[in-house]
This record gives structure tokens, C-alpha cells and sequence, in this order.
């Protein structure tokens, strides 16, 4: 069994849907960026959290490993899923930080996603690896057969505002810029924009998302 760490909207807030969450490469579900994305989203999602075992396996004292390749998650992912499924009812929506993103736009790829799995959220979507900015990451986005919400900060070393104006994205996909945001979707100390702020415009578009999808 998969365990999921659970942010719930408090008292008598409506839930537009349930997000499953995965992390990135480098950082736990209880990771700062993590902890703060899931408490600003419980204003208008349930979100569900899970680890993949080599991120699990840090905790049991096991060795600082790589991730294995992307494409070897996704059965992870579509066991986690099934737990969410089993627990929750009504409109769900998978997704994940950097690496976990793309492992869920690749589980959107297949053709046996429930009806009720309505589309995808990447927060900090990895166009690119870092300092390779001509070697795009586009099919998981091009393959995806949900809609697919990516929240992306504009300075963003793994696809930036300006190297993502010369690109054409799948009609299916809808970005979100965060001002001055990293690939954390933190500003820098200058910036008008707060890391606090540029979450919780994430959390809103995703939780936005979800009612036009549910409403669709």
C-alpha cells in the first residue's frame, strides 16, 4: 500500500477535486516547497502526497540514489493513484513537482486512466534539463490525453519565459507564468513578488482548473 500524506481543506470548504501529488527528483512530499504548495491548494483541493520508493527508501536509512528514469515511475504513480481512487470520491487530478509532473503527464499518456482522473498539474514542468535548453521534454505533454495545467516560474532554469516564447505547445495545455519564479517558483528578494504569493496563484489555478474541468 502506498502511503499518502494528506492536506484536507478545512471545516466547511468545498473541494473542486482531489490532487495526487508527487515530488521532484531531489526533495521529499514533506519538503518545504511541498508542505507550503499543499497548504495553500487545501483552500480549494484535497491534496494527496506520496513517495516514490528511492525517495522512501532515503528515510529507512537507505543510499542517496538518482531517481531512476522517468518513464520507470509511472508505475509508481498509477499504484499511488489507485489508493486515491479507493479513498476518495468525486474529480481527481494528478500531478507533481518538476520530475513529478512529467511522470504524471506520462500517466495521462495511457489509454486506462478512470474518467474522473480530469487532467494534469505541473508545478515547475522540466522543458528541458538544466543548461540544455535545446533538449526539449515535450512528448509527455504532446502525449497527454487530459488537459494540462503548468504553473511555471518565468526565470525557471529548466524552461524560462523566453525560451518557451518560441515554442509551440499542445493546444491541451495551459501555462501559467509566476512572477520572477525559479523552478520553485520563488522570486528573488527584489521582486515585488513573494514565494508565498506566487504558491498560492498556483494553488488557485490549479483549483480553478479543476472546476472548469469538472464543469466542462
Amino acid at each position: 500500500m502506498t502511503e499518502l500524506l494528506w492536506t484536507l481543506p478545512q471545516g466547511d470548504t468545498p473541494r473542486a477535486a482531489t490532487l495526487l501529488l508527487a515530488h521532484g527528483a531531489g526533495a521529499a512530499m514533506d519538503s518545504g516547497f511541498m508542505n507550503r504548495f499543499a497548504g495553500h491548494a487545501a483552500a480549494g483541493l484535497a491534496v494527496a502526497r506520496f513517495e516514490f520508493a528511492y525517495m522512501a527508501g532515503r528515510r529507512n536509512g537507505g543510499a542517496k540514489r538518482p531517481p531512476p528514469k522517468a518513464d520507470l515511475l509511472v508505475g509508481e504513480y498509477q499504484t499511488a493513484l489507485q489508493e486515491v481512487l479507493k479513498s476518495v470520491e468525486g474529480p481527481v487530478l494528478v500531478g507533481g513537482k518538476s520530475m513529478g509532473g512529467r511522470v504524471a503527464a506520462m500517466l495521462a499518456a495511457g489509454g486506462s486512466l478512470p474518467k474522473r482522473v480530469l487532467g494534469v498539474v505541473c508545478l515547475g514542468y522540466p522543458f528541458h534539463p538544466q543548461g540544455k535548453p535545446d533538449d526539449w521534454r515535450m512528448a509527455p505533454l504532446e502525449g497527454a490525453r487530459r488537459p494540462v495545467l503548468i504553473a511555471q516560474g518565468d526565470r525557471d532554469g529548466f524552461g524560462n519565459a523566453a525560451e518557451l516564447a518560441e515554442v509551440s505547445l499542445p493546444a491541451h495545455v495551459e501555462l501559467v507564468w509566476l512572477e520572477d519564479g525559479n523552478h520553485d517558483l520563488a522570486p528573488r528578494g527584489a521582486s515585488p513578488a513573494t514565494w508565498d504569493g506566487n504558491l498560492a496563484l498556483a494553488a488557485q489555478a490549479a483549483a480553478d482548473f479543476a472546476r472548469r474541468l469538472a464543469n466542462a
